[in-house]
This record gives C-alpha cells, structure tokens and sequence, in this order.
C-alpha cells in the first residue's frame, strides 16, 4: 500500500505537496492553478496548450490522478473542458479531495480503477487528449509500457489526438528508448522532451522525460519555442533525432513488457 501525505509550503499558505512513498509526485497551489512547479508538468501543459487554440474546451483523459494538479490547469486555462482522472489508490484519492478540493464546476471527475482497464473499456474518439502519469513504488507499471496500451490509448483520442507520456528513466536511456520504438508505430508522430542533461546522458542524471506522439504531425516549433523559455530550458528531440535516440530499440509488448526503472535515492526521494 502507498503512503501518501501532504506538505505545506511555508511561504505559500495554500500551496502544497504530495509526497507518495515518500517521492515528490505532485504540486498544487489552490489560489494559483496556472502555476506548475515542477518541470515535467510544465512540458505537459505546453503540450495540452498547443492541442487546440487558446480557451477552447478540451476532454483529456488523465491516467493517474495524483493532485490533479493538470487537469486543474486545464480547468483554469479551457474552462468548460470534460476531464476524467483514474487512479488505483482510494485513500489517495480521498485525501486529496478532503484537502485539496476540486474548484466548482470544474467538470472533473474521479473514476477509481485500474488505468490499462478503464482504457480498454472506454468509447473509441473520446479525448482530445491522453496523460500517462501513473507510478507504483516510483516505477510505472508494466501493463503500461506497451504497444498494446499503446493501441488502446490511440483508440481513445479524436484524429489529431495527442498521447503524452510521463517517463522516468536514467543513462543509457534503454527503457525511453524502448518506449519512443513501441509508441512510434503506433502513431506515427513522436517527440520526447527533457533537460539535454537527462536526454543526452551527460554524468549519471535520473530524470523524467515526455513522450507525445500523435497521428498527425506534433507542433513542435512551437513547442520548441516553450520549452526553451522555461526556468529551466529543455530540449525537444523529433525527426532525425528521434531516429538515432531510437535507432536499434525494440517494441515491448506485454509478453515482454517490464515495469520502468526504479528510481535511485537523492533527488527522487526524501
């Protein structure tokens, strides 16, 4: 079973942090939703903000619930937007609605489930958008990391849909690489953001790094552009690039799919 809990910030009286297994997964500040403190959900507001033009309501499918520090930006950026989380852990889920409660009229709803499950089950065409940000014991589970759930999350989105993947990895990158050979296929369009630090291996750096692919060509200009301009800049690898990141990787699929590497103590830890 996960412990969860949450920590306030000092200077910041309604901004607060949830600590599961003791790893910082998500951050909220209740007076403030456009603010996204760490980096990795800053890079997937970008992408969510360069899903349709500015203020226009989306449905985004949020895998892994956490805070629901996203889909609250999303509720703030695209009022009117339809959103639905899925998470397994009820008692997480319980606290964060007891403390950190949703806005009204938000439209957010919570479905306590299985990820891969809900998935499978749902209408084909529903979102414009699908958020893979689920971790069991730091590490995402394997039933999420292949071609299978791969299909059945491009299933899921509209034409034009974007599949956006939280991915946590260290050197060599063999797991984000797998990852990037498993997606592509599937979609056609791909692109993997991170720090260059974590992207090109530069000393022993764990990190987390976005994969979004798509059916039709990822804005990535512009997204480009964001990330660049960020606190802390990142990198947007795609074409060319993306073809030597990936070049000799292997699709994994559930025969041979493997939960995403553990994260080491330090910076991933309290």
């Amino acid at each position: 079973m996960t412990h969860a809990e949450l920590l306030r910030e000092l200077n910041r009286p309604r901004a607060w942090t949830l600590y599961i297994d003791g790893i910082p997964h998500s951050h909220v500040d209740l007076d403030d939703p456009l603010y996204l403190e760490f980096e990795y959900v800053r890079r997937l507001g970008h992408l969510i903000d360069l899903a349709a033009p500015p203020g226009e309501p989306l449905s985004v499918l949020h895998l892994g619930a956490g805070a629901l520090t996203l889909a609250r930006y999303v509720a703030a950026t695209r009022p009117g937007s339809v959103q639905r989380a899925v998470d397994n852990d009820a008692a997480l889920i319980e606290l964060v609605r007891a403390e950190l409660p949703l806005p009204a009229r938000s439209r957010i709803r919570v479905r306590i489930g299985d990820a891969r499950e809900v998935v499978e089950a749902m209408w084909p065409r529903s979102f414009d958008v699908v958020v893979v940000d689920v971790f069991a014991d730091g590490r995402t589970p394997a039933s999420l990391t292949s071609a299978e759930f791969a299909q059945a999350a491009a299933n899921v989105l509209r034409d034009g849909g974007i599949f956006a993947v939280n991915v946590a990895d260290g050197p060599p990158l063999a797991y984000t690489r797998a990852q990037v050979a498993t997606v592509r296929p599937v979609f056609g369009q791909v692109c993997l953001i991170a720090d260059a630090a974590v992207l090109h291996g530069r000393g022993r750096r764990f990190g987390n790094l976005i994969l979004a692919a798509s059916r039709v060509p990822l804005p990535v200009d512009r997204l480009t552009r964001l990330i660049a301009a960020d606190p802390m800049p990142g990198r947007v690898l795609d074409g060319a690039g993306i073809d030597r990141f990936a070049a000799g990787a292997k699709p994994v699929t559930d025969a041979s799919a493997r939960p995403s590497p553990a994260p080491p103590p330090g910076p991933f830890a309290r």
